[in-house]
């Protein structure tokens, strides 16, 4: 069973309430110790989350390929005499 794992200081404890705990960043925690809670604030209204498309998103591979040519090229990294020379030609062709 999960329990609030927020370190009481004065009680020299922690929590271990049950009741309520959510995971966060900094651990398990009661609604009591929610890292909203302990700066004061009200907990945030759930929104709609992360968009439809959030994780599919295609990253910029073409880029990150680019960059990594660049660098084979100017000899900062190392590579076989195919991929180098090849890393040449796509840099001389930007």
């Amino acid at each position: 069973m999960d329990e609030c794992s927020h370190w009481l200081g004065d009680e020299r404890a922690y929590c271990r309430v049950v009741i309520g705990v959510r995971r966060y960043r900094t651990g398990l925690r009661c609604p009591l110790h929610t890292p909203s809670a302990l700066v004061g604030l009200p907990e945030p209204r759930p929104g709609p989350g992360w968009p439809a498309g959030a994780w599919t998103t295609p990253s910029p591979q073409s880029a990150s390929a680019l960059f990594d040519a660049r660098a084979v090229a100017s000899g900062k990294r190392r590579a076989a005499a195919h991929t180098y020379r090849a890393a040449r030609r796509l840099v001389a062709r930007h």
